[in-house]
């Protein structure tokens, strides 16, 4: 009896593990792959499925929503000898599950690896200025390029987009030191060029103010030989006005001396009295 029963209990542990075996839920969004004594056999796809058990296997569980795949940061040679660190993240799809499992190892490490040296390679033709400025144009040369091998892979790429693209620390302190250099220069060009127009300015100043001192010096002097020309029609002869004349300097030249706060003393010159006759000579004539 008791031998029995534990037949009884192990056969109904056997149907159990028989039927978990034979019995599969694959979830949405999944498709499983069957191998049978280990050659492919089946895909399952979601819903329950039901296999043979202890002959067929699930080798294979993959996803069939889209992938997001990181692809790690990395250091690139530009055209003209920069380095630019990058990054890139990609969103592929598996189409093809026999093709994902069966034509390479891990499909996942096969994209970020071809993704990362397409990028070299697509950057290293590239000068510095247009790798950091054209992140569409490095996009769409990356998806092309690679879109032949993810189709072998049984895979489809939708996007590829670029993280990052930023010059290598080095790179930005050099880019950094030239920038201030080019700076100092404009600067110091700047500088230059307001001490260069001062300069001329004060030139062009000293020059017109040169030039009005000779013009009101020639006006002067006109109007002094205008005035002796009267003078000597006026009093007939040029002693005369030159008499006329000391004594008008004479005279002014008093009153200047009379209108001075620290004058003390006047001294008159002893040829003043012939500088007043001549003032008068022509009235008593």
């Amino acid at each position: 009896m008791g031998e029995g029963l534990v037949l009884v209990v192990a056969f109904i542990i056997f149907v159990i593990i028989t039927l978990a075996k034979g019995i599969r839920i694959v979830p949405q969004g999944e498709e499983w792959i069957v191998e049978r004594l280990g050659k492919y056999h089946d895909t399952l796809h979601p819903g329950l499925s039901i296999i043979i058990p202890y002959l067929d296997k699930v080798a294979y569980k993959l996803v069939t929503k889209d992938i997001i795949l990181d692809v790690q940061e990395q250091e690139v040679i530009t055209r003209d000898n920069a380095v630019v660190v990058t990054n890139a993240i990609a969103f592929i799809k598996i189409v093809d599950p026999i093709k994902a499992v069966y034509g390479v190892v891990d499909f996942s490490e096969a994209i970020r690896n071809l993704i990362m040296t397409t990028l070299r390679s697509v950057i290293g033709e590239m000068e510095l200025d247009e790798a950091l400025s054209s992140r569409d144009k490095i996009k769409a040369r990356l998806r092309e390029s690679i879109a032949d091998e993810a189709v072998d892979w049984g895979l489809a790429v939708k996007s590829v987009e670029i993280q990052d693209i930023n010059p290598s620390e080095s790179m930005q302190k050099a880019m950094e030191a030239q920038a201030s250099a080019e700076r100092e220069r404009k600067a110091m060009v700047t500088k230059a060029e307001g001490i260069k127009q001062s300069a001329i300015l004060q030139a062009e100043a000293r020059l017109e103010s040169s030039r009005r001192d000779a013009e009101a010096q020639v006006t002067l002097a006109e109007a002094s030989a205008e005035a002796i020309r009267r003078v000597t029609s006026a009093l007939g002869g040029e002693d005369a006005s030159m008499r006329y004349l000391l004594g008008e300097k004479y005279l002014a030249a008093l009153n200047g001396l009379a209108a001075s706060e620290n004058a003390k003393t006047v001294v008159l010159p002893t040829d003043i009295q012939d500088a007043v006759r001549g003032l008068f000579a022509r009235g008593k004539e």
